[in-house]
């Protein structure tokens, strides 16, 4: 009796495929003499976690239903987060002189033999899910486990300190002159990056390092919120901040005086820049970390601004060949991601573009960037006026803070320069009063301007958690402020919290607008000088959707949640 092929037996006892599709695929097999594992992942047969299992079986691996508790604490930190990450792989235990290794490509000699090199272990590899890994992986190489580690390490040593007779007071009188060599030491070095590292793992945009009784607090701001993240004991506060501030060049001998310096660090193969700022504070210094990935040097119009209504408005407003576009709201935005999307859909070989910008957020290429410095007398107006003799065809402003830097964008904006800029208000319609309040004549504004829009950004609901539910009748108030929806049965979405979202139930976001097109219509609105709810009142005609609309929308869609079109949007204006 012939011996059938194990992967075949694996998926018929299994019941993996039903027998037509599985008799498809042998036929196929032994039409073309592929593997029937490479034609069932080339017809996507079954998904990544089915194939590991056949995988497995056909080649007498054992499979593993992989969780965190079943890895050795000690024996995962045998290799180095980043190698772990990189591999998709993670030491579960020891036997005798050999480490038994969960791999979601348990076939792979190169990673085994990197796992041996790093461990000095011979590997014996168990299969397990890709996402069974990546949990694993998570929860033992997580910033609060490694931070608890490094506090225990910390603890040590200092106990150590203490006995050979090195009080606090001596630490203190001391810490300027041998902190280098002091800062060296693993714990205080693993502590710092741990905190970094964590930060970039969960996609914070800044670290928040603050001192607090009795405990230091550290937060990472994701998806625009503070989220609580590790304390670390007030006897490490002094280490962590001089080792930060080593780090990012500052002078660690001043403690009563702001500063301001930067880093850089690798994290899975990517580089980021760090900028750091520091202020004195009751109880300490407080430190504040902007990461910024260094590999973000291109920026697309069609995956920042999704929708395609807006995006061709976008398109529209960004292909006048001079004028002035505006974009409006509050600090964190995405303003400048936006403004960024457009520089790089408007950046060829034909036209000089220079941006006058504070800070310079994100190097771009192909075009001149200045950074304000008003110590050195560069500040948006000096600086405009010195641009605009440089024969450029677009210039980006930062912000228009005054009436001088006002005067001159108006005056580029009419003498063939396109000028993008952005403004402090709450709505697009509140830019054009803005302007006329700043000096601008209301017949200079009408002339320059060519639009202005207003953006925020909302949190997304997380894929991996969202169930849906029926609107409650509070949910149901601040949809129907236009009372379309009033009285009905609406079914939404929410995210009830996981691993991959840090239990906040939202992941990611996304940009909603309020763009007004400067029409003849709304010019002479301008002109006659009539006031924001006229103008607006004329792009709703025009076919305006406002900041409120467009997050009702989402909620309906199920992208988001009531909850965020109230943080986001001030429903008691419409």
């Amino acid at each position: 009796m012939e011996k059938q092929d194990p992967t075949i037996s694996f998926i018929k006892q299994e019941n993996i495929l039903d027998e037509e599709t599985l008799q498809a695929a042998i036929e196929q097999q032994q039409k073309t003499g592929q593997s029937l594992i490479n034609i069932i992942k080339k017809e996507n047969l079954l998904d990544e976690d089915q194939l590991i299992q056949i995988v497995a079986a056909a080649n007498k691996i054992e499979f593993i239903n992989l969780s965190p508790e079943m890895v050795e604490p000690m024996v995962a930190h045998l290799l180095s987060s980043e190698t772990a990450n990189k591999y998709n792989v993670i030491p579960i235990k020891k036997k005798d002189n050999c480490l038994l290794v969960a791999m979601s490509s348990p076939l792979n000699l190169f990673i085994r033999d990197q796992v041996e090199m790093k461990t000095g272990y011979s590997v014996i590899p168990l299969a397990a899910t890709p996402n069974a890994i990546r949990l694993a992986i998570n929860y033992h190489f997580n910033v609060k486990n490694v931070t608890k580690q490094a506090i225990v390490s910390m603890r040590l040593k200092q106990e150590s300190k203490k006995a050979k007779g090195a009080g606090e007071g001596f630490l203190e009188n001391m810490l300027v002159e041998a902190e280098k060599a002091k800062l060296a030491s693993a714990p205080i070095t693993k502590l710092v990056s741990s905190i970094i590292d964590g930060a970039i793992d969960s996609q914070a945009s800044d670290i928040h390092i603050e001192p607090q009784e009795p405990d230091m607090r550290i937060r990472y701001r994701i998806d625009g919120i503070l989220h609580d993240t590790i304390s670390i004991p007030s006897s490490a506060q002094l280490e962590v901040i001089s080792r930060i501030k080593l780090k990012a060049e500052m002078d660690i001998s001043e403690r009563r005086a702001p500063q301001d310096g930067h880093m850089t660090v690798e994290r899975n193969e990517k580089e980021y820049d760090l900028r750091v700022s520091s202020l004195p504070a009751l109880g300490g210094e407080k430190i504040v970390i902007r990461i910024l990935d260094k590999n973000v040097d291109r920026w697309s119009l069609d995956s920042i601004v999704a929708s395609p209504e807006d995006n061709k408005k976008f398109r529209q407003l960004a292909t006048n060949p001079y004028g002035m576009i505006l974009l409006t709201g509050p600090t964190g935005s995405g303003k400048t991601t936006t403004l960024y999307s457009m520089l790089q859909m408007l950046n060829t070989s034909e036209r000089n573009i220079v941006t006058i910008e504070d800070p310079i957020e994100y190097r771009l290429g192909g075009i001149t960037q200045l950074q304000i410095k008003p110590v050195a007398g560069i500040t948006f107006a000096s600086a405009l006026r010195s641009i605009v003799r440089q024969d450029p065809d677009i210039i980006l402003v930062g912000e228009i803070r005054d009436p001088e830097t006002a005067e001159i964008a108006i005056s580029a904006a009419l003498t063939g320069h396109l000028v993008l800029s952005t403004l402090h208000t709450n709505d697009a319609a509140g830019a054009i009063s803005r302007l006329i309040n700043l000096g601008i004549p209301p017949f200079l504004v009408a002339s320059a301007l060519l639009g202005s829009v207003a953006q925020r950004l909302m949190r997304v609901s997380c894929n991996k958690c969202k169930e849906t539910h029926m609107a409650s009748e509070e949910e149901l108030e601040y949809l129907s402020a236009d009372e379309s929806h009033h009285g009905q049965e609406i079914e939404l979405s929410r995210g009830t919290g996981c691993n991959t979202c840090y239990q906040t139930g939202y992941h990611g976001r996304k940009s909603i607008y309020e763009i007004i097109s400067v029409s003849r219509e709304i010019k002479k609105l301008i002109t006659e000088q009539n006031g924001d709810e006229a103008i607006k009142e004329q792009a709703t005609k025009e076919g305006m959707k406002s900041l409120y609309k467009n997050a009702v929308e989402n909620v309906l869609n199920g992208l988001t949640t009531a909850e965020e079109l109230i943080r986001v949007v001030d429903v008691r204006t419409n």
